[in-house]
């Protein structure tokens, strides 16, 4: 859809007025987009945010949780960007080129038309086997490539580096045909004349059909007498290529199709190369009301998160991913045993201490702005119970479950034994007084039914059994039959997830549940997480996950058709480019929280999968566990037992030979 620069609201943003000392604050910055208006682009190793007025106000580069190149997001006047637009008047266009995460923006005047692409390269790296496609390669580089379609367009380019989250002003320097920062660090090169003020570059550009491209290149690290703009057409072949060749492998080809595809390729974008992490989401602290407290870094791997993203990405056909998750989870959780932590660094570190930046005014002076987050010091054990049913998952498709990660399960099940009956802080990360969640029960029970499978041990299978007595009798309510959110009392929707862990559970009391939730946190067909206090101050959005929960539930009690219903309004709220955030105003529409968020993606990934298979073959088809669905949709997809399965499942003969296409050198 074509819209003009005046379609953006400027209540979203806002120069912000934080007074610690920073880089110098800019009082004529405009404001910042709505989060909504905002495209991710990556190379699975850091990742961008493209605006649709074409400023890029987050970036960083090599690692998902480094200290951002742009960071004008968490506040408009100090944080950095790197800006490209026409000087007069124009409307935009923009999608992700098919099949990938590049992203081109096209932008119309009343003289002419350019096309500006964004992408990081990113390929396979050389000597990669035929199906690899989780050994990566990456020159760290933004790429920004500039095309006059028609006419000639004048064009105004800006460029503001950020230095420890815009803590201190970076000094600049140019040279022929790049400007940096002295010392080493970032440096943007470019066939243009930069006009350096301080901590700032402009430059202008008149651009017409006919013209050879544009190129802008941002890198901390080059090839010295190389210029980067020469390697920028060979890149961009290798990361079409490569993100091309990724998203073949998918076999859904079910309705929404395109919505499965892209959420497949944000997953792939967020799960960090050198070891298979996965970042919960692009950003930190934007906020979940706008101007509220609750802004917290999601640039980090939550394992529940990430098994649910794997088991998402398994249904798809997805091998790679999942193993080389395992093996990261294994050395994560070998470093902190006895405990597993919820989340981790991405490179497995434990440190993850919560900071306030008080020199950043926040996303439209939401703040605080926070590096860090404390609640990796808390007790989640549903942790625990995902870490032993992805084991199941990986095992029914064909993964082995060798000695090394069997001892760790078992250290894993001995912790949940000793433990299960012990109060915590639950999967929504509250803050305040530890309580008996009955979601917290359930994953213990989920625990020892999968380690009773996995490691053959019959005690665990009596302890599963005396876990699921203690939930029926102390986690329903005994006033309106429905699943409690702890056995204190009160109402959240993590229980909507019961049926889908193969916990029996009868249909009134899953009925019951589903109508307490949309009485209790329903808002304008959208769900609140929870009801009550927290611990925490202020307010939050609606919780884009839980809608997905909450389908999955009415798939389960066979109401099909009010499922498909709210499937599709949900569709309805992705972005321009089909991204969602974790959070949305259940009044106006608009995003909240970080974006974007993995949990969200592959929540509809599941409620598409879920769909289809009910319509397919009834709601017996979701009986079981996470491991029985996802064999009954990809049979395997491991070795060749996968490739087999691959083949007659979809009708389709992946290559037999490695792509060189897709493979990327660097330097």
């Amino acid at each position: 859809m074509a819209t003009t620069d005046a379609d953006s609201d400027p209540g979203e943003g806002g120069a912000g007025t934080g007074d610690a000392p920073g880089a110098p604050r800019d009082p004529a910055a405009p404001a910042l987009p709505p989060i909504g208006d905002y495209a991710l682009i990556g190379d699975c190793h850091g990742c961008a945010l493209v605006a649709r007025n074409g400023s890029i106000d987050w970036t960083t580069l090599h690692r998902f949780d480094a200290d951002p190149v742009h960071c004008r997001l968490l506040d408009a006047g100090r944080g950095g960007y790197l800006r490209v637009h026409p000087v007069a008047d124009h409307t935009v266009e923009r999608a992700y080129l098919e099949g990938t995460n590049v992203l081109r923006t096209i932008f119309t005047t009343a003289d002419g038309r350019v096309a500006l692409t964004d992408f990081m390269p990113v390929g396979r790296a050389p000597g990669s086997s035929v199906h690899d496609y989780t050994t990566l390669s990456a020159t760290g580089w933004l790429v920004r490539r500039i095309e006059c379609l028609e006419g000639e367009v004048d064009l105004a380019i800006g460029w503001r580096p950020s230095v420890a989250f815009a803590a201190t002003a970076p000094a600049l320097e140019s040279g022929p045909g790049r400007v940096g920062i002295r010392g080493g660090g970032a440096t943007l090169f470019a066939e243009l004349s930069f006009q350096v003020d301080a901590d700032r570059v402009s430059a202008s550009a008149t651009l017409c059909a006919g013209d050879p491209p544009l190129d802008l290149v941002l890198a901390d690290s080059w090839v010295e007498g190389r210029r980067p703009q020469d390697r920028v057409d060979e890149l961009l072949d290798i990361t079409l290529a490569f993100w091309r060749e990724w998203i073949e492998y998918c076999r859904y080809d079910g309705d929404h199709a395109d919505a499965v595809r892209r959420g497949a390729l944000v997953l792939k974008l967020l799960t960090w190369a050198k070891g298979g992490s996965v970042v919960a989401a692009a950003t930190t602290s934007l906020p979940e009301t706008i101007g509220g407290v609750r802004n917290w870094d999601y640039r980090y791997c939550w394992v529940r998160d990430t098994s649910l993203t794997l088991y998402a990405l398994s249904v798809l056909g997805y091998s790679g991913e999942v193993a080389r998750f395992q093996s990261w989870l294994a050395d994560c959780c070998t470093r902190s045993l006895p405990e597993v932590r919820p989340m981790y660094a991405i490179d497995g570190a434990l440190d993850l201490a919560e900071q306030e930046l008080p020199h950043l005014a926040g996303y439209a002076n939401s703040t605080p702005v926070r590096r860090g987050n404390g609640a990796v010091d808390q007790r989640q054990i549903d942790a625990y119970g995902h870490v032993l049913d992805l084991a199941l998952v990986h095992q029914r498709l064909g993964g082995e479950v060798d000695e090394r990660y069997r001892r760790l399960l078992a250290a894993v099940a001995a912790f949940v034994e000793a433990h299960w009956d012990e109060p915590g802080a639950g999967m929504w990360e509250m803050r305040g007084e530890a309580r008996d969640h009955v979601h917290d029960r359930m994953m213990c029970w989920v625990a020892m039914d999968r380690a009773a499978t996995l490691l053959d041990e019959p005690r665990y299978r009596e302890l599963a059994d005396r876990i699921a007595a203690e939930i029926r009798s102390r986690g329903v309510s005994a006033g309106d039959g429905a699943l409690e959110q702890s056995y204190q009392g009160g109402t959240d929707t993590a229980p909507l997830l019961t049926p889908m862990l193969g916990f029996e559970l009868d249909d009134d009391t899953l009925a019951a549940t589903l109508d307490r939730v949309e009485g209790q946190l329903g808002r304008n067909g959208f769900f609140m997480r929870y009801a009550g206090d927290d611990g925490l101050e202020g307010e939050e959005g609606a919780f884009l996950l839980c809608s997905s929960w909450f389908a999955d539930a009415q798939l389960w009690l066979g109401r099909t058709e009010a499922a498909r219903e709210r499937i599709e309004s949900l569709l309805s709220q992705a972005n321009d480019v089909g991204l969602f955030a974790e959070e949305i105003d259940p009044d106006s529409g608009a995003f909240l929280g970080n974006v974007p968020q993995a949990l969200t993606h592959l929540g509809v990934i599941m409620n598409l999968v879920h769909l289809t298979m009910v319509e397919d073959n009834g709601r017996d088809a979701l009986r079981g566990t996470y491991a029985d669905r996802a064999e009954r949709v990809v049979g395997a997809s491991f070795g060749v037992p996968g490739l087999v399965s691959s083949v007659v499942r979809s009708g389709t003969v992946h290559r037999i030979v490695s792509s060189d296409a897709s493979v990327l050198y660097w330097p």
